[in-house]
């Protein structure tokens, strides 16, 4: 059975070639205890405008859908 972080991690492989596409990328930082899911955006997602919505619309709804479990997706900074 998979753990929650390779669903996840499933999930961002299926975004990644869109943030890759501009020039950015995501990785996965961890899965808390309590179902929230921190990333990290890099290369040009980092510094974008849009990031923001990028997050939202994208990435934490690519993985909410994969893994309905996670309660929410966050973005850290280094």
């Amino acid at each position: 059975m998979e753990s929650i972080e390779q669903k996840v991690n499933s999930a961002i492989s299926l975004i990644r070639p869109f943030l890759n596409d501009d020039g950015g990328d995501v990785e996965l930082v961890e899965v808390t205890s309590d179902r929230i899911v921190k990333v990290r955006l890099t290369g040009s997602c980092k510094d974008c405008s849009m990031k923001q919505s990028t997050l939202r619309g994208g990435i934490e709804e690519t993985i909410k859908k994969a893994v309905p479990e996670i309660s929410a997706v966050l973005a850290v900074e280094d």
